[in-house]
């Protein structure tokens, strides 16, 4: 079985036709897909997508362009919102500085709290 652990299913361009992306990929061999949150204040429409099918799961977490967009949010909320049944892993996380969309001060910042939401959850 393949495990598609980096998909971003919640993604607008997917909508009309989620389900057929999903079945396309089990009919493909892909057994479990797991969909990766970018921002953290948008972990509904993630969460709702791995609610939607037995075999998508989902991560909570900002990406590192988005850093600076939710530097408010404390660990404590990550930890709580990773407690949810389909949640498997904290991110997307780390540090991107090609594109320059957040400062590296608000990346690393955002890293260390996923980073310790990591920690405390024991979630990768």
């Amino acid at each position: 079985m393949l495990v598609d652990h980096h998909c971003h299913l919640d993604f607008p361009e997917f909508a009309p036709e989620l389900d057929q992306v999903v079945a396309r990929a089990q009919q493909a061999g892909v057994g479990t897909l797991v969909t990766i949150s970018t921002r953290i204040r948008k972990f509904d429409t993630v969460k709702a997508v791995a609610e939607r099918f037995d075999d998508v799961f989902c991560s909570v977490g900002t990406h590192p362009h988005n850093a600076h967009e939710e530097l408010d949010i404390p660990v404590e909320r990550i930890v709580e919102l990773s407690k949810h049944p389909k949640v498997v892993a904290i991110g997307e996380a780390g540090l991107d500085y090609h594109y320059q969309h957040s400062t590296p001060e608000a990346q690393a910042e955002g890293f260390r709290r996923h980073i310790a939401a990591a920690r405390e959850t024991g979630l990768p």
